[in-house]
């Protein structure tokens, strides 16, 4: 290292160093680095089962000087957007005002501009009010692209018609602070990777919380990557837009292996380039998606092998075995880098989840088409999101009534195999009032286990209500720590709390957890 180095992180370690510190009953202490990692889609048994199967696996080693919190739950709904919101805010879509990646909102505007890559058009502000609110790939200026073509185009984005009618971007969509901004405040470095440039929203409301984001498009067309091997070239080369990474299991973990690369570079103290050395950040993190493509994808067009699951006990197909590996060899790769830089005491590494996937038991797979429950509703709707559940928008609230009595009929229970509805009364006991919230949906469906709104292959889907989608996989890791398994229940909320604290910061600096009076976990801290 060299002096210039040397003295940047005696620099960053003494910003930190000011603040209070946090201890755990298992012995962590000073702890100086969260690494925060959530593999979409593992579930606690998954997490349970590999650690069994695999006694000398990177995620066994971890849960050996780690607590496993078995009983741990991610948001409802379970969607990317607000399980990750949970993870690094803390608060539940009551607060963070996150629903989905793609929501209806009642209060904006359209996008200026019809984007070709996905075929949606444009529309009027501030004449037209209600508007689909795109914070996925369909924001890009071109999703095929890698980088998003740039990254995000304003003429994509809803715009605010008492603003000007200017575009709302990702962070400024967020209602409370974020983990990285609460970070930064105290003088420490952030970074975060995820697959959609729109997750820039981590940077918070501010819009400047992370020090270094990253945001390569999943959805993007794949290219060859000669950095990693068995990369290039590419081993599916589908050319469909907007299906991108995600059609074959090789294809998955190459994408997957530009967020690994970005961790191990921040690792070593640099930007997720490698092109500065800026120092460890104090928080950073990634997300990997070979899991869920692993329980998602029915057969690769390449190999034949099969995702999914081969029991109800949680006994994973070929498929889905080899992106369990892919993501332990590649936490192995982490753990070593860690230690070969003299981190692994001083950083404390989280395994989680933004969601699980359903169903497990792919008996009760029930795949009942697209452009539900649209059709049942008609023109009541304004817009619905339905993966396995259904976030129901209507053209106005006072129709609720009329349209769940339409949901509530025989036929339309069959149809949309709907478990339960939530509207009115039991909306409010959860959420917000969506007379008062432009965001919050009018109904939401609860569909029976296995009912995923597609006619397509796919064996699982997420973002619904059940046992699959929420009872997520969390794991909290450092060699000061023995192995604990915890019962009791807990939620993804208590993780930002938690990473806070355990930087030194009181916790009830992110707004959501002292809105939410959030709890940080159980079991880790004692104060000295």
């Amino acid at each position: 290292m060299t002096i210039r180095h040397v003295a940047a992180a005696a620099a960053s370690a003494a910003l930190l160093g000011g603040l209070p510190t946090a201890y755990a009953d298992g012995g962590i202490s000073h702890v100086k680095h969260v690494l925060l990692i959530s593999v979409d889609g593992l579930h606690a048994l998954d997490l349970t089962n590999y650690v069994a199967s695999h006694p000398d696996s990177t995620l066994a080693s971890l849960s050996h000087q780690g607590v496993t919190y078995s009983n741990a739950s991610t948001s409802t709904p379970s969607d990317s957007y607000p399980g990750l919101a949970s993870l690094v805010t803390g608060g539940s879509p009551v607060t963070t005002g996150f629903w989905y990646d793609v929501t209806w909102n009642r209060a904006l505007s359209p996008q200026a501009a019809g984007n070709p890559d996905m075929g949606t058009s444009g529309g009027t502000c501030p004449q037209t009010i209600g508007a689909i609110v795109e914070l996925d790939e369909g924001a890009d200026v071109h999703l095929t692209q890698l980088d998003g073509g740039g990254g995000l185009s304003a003429d994509y984005l809803p715009r605010d018609p008492n603003n000007n009618c200017q575009p709302v971007y990702p962070h400024q969509y967020l209602r409370v602070n974020t983990i990285f901004e609460v970070v930064k405040a105290h003088g420490g470095r952030t970074a975060w990777t995820d697959k959609h440039p729109a997750y820039e929203w981590t940077n918070g409301p501010s819009g400047q919380g992370v020090d270094d984001f990253y945001g390569p498009e999943i959805n993007s067309i794949p290219v060859a990557l000669p950095q990693f091997a068995g990369c290039s070239p590419v081993n599916f080369a589908d050319p469909t837009p907007d299906d991108g990474w995600t059609t074959s299991f090789a294809n998955i973990q190459c994408y997957d292996s530009l967020h690994v690369q970005a961790v191990l570079n921040q690792i070593d103290g640099y930007t997720h380039d490698r092109s500065k050395w800026v120092g460890v950040p104090a928080v950073f993190g990634t997300n990997f998606q070979a899991v869920s493509v692993g329980e998602k994808l029915k057969t690769d067009p390449v190999t034949g092998a099969t995702g999914g699951y081969t029991d109800v006990l949680g006994t994973p197909g070929p498929g889905l075995a080899s992106e369990l590996d892919f993501v332990d060899r590649s936490l192995g790769s982490m753990v070593a880098e860690l230690k070969s830089q003299g981190l692994s005491d001083s950083t404390l590494i989280i395994v989680a989840a933004k969601h699980g996937q359903s169903p497990i038991d792919l008996s009760k797979r029930r795949g009942i088409g697209g452009g539900q429950p649209a059709t049942l509703i008609g023109a009541s709707e304004a817009f619905d999101i339905s993966d396995d559940g259904s976030l129901i928008w209507l053209t106005d609230p006072s129709l609720t009534p009329s349209v769940v009595s339409l949901l509530s009929t025989p036929a339309s229970q069959q149809a949309l195999g709907i478990q339960e509805i939530f509207a009115g009364a039991s909306m409010l006991n959860k959420f917000n009032d969506p007379g008062k919230d432009p965001r919050t949906p009018d109904i939401i469906l609860k569909v029976n286990t296995g009912v995923i709104f597609t006619g397509g292959s796919k064996t699982a889907e997420h973002g619904g209500f059940n046992e699959d989608d929420v009872h997520t996989a969390l794991l909290v890791s450092n060699p000061s720590l023995g192995a604990r398994t915890v019962k009791s229940a807990v939620s993804n909320q208590q993780v930002a709390a938690s990473i806070v604290k355990a930087l030194g910061a009181d916790p009830n600096e992110l707004q959501a957890v002292r809105k939410e009076q959030i709890r940080v976990l159980p079991f880790l801290f004692r104060e000295d």
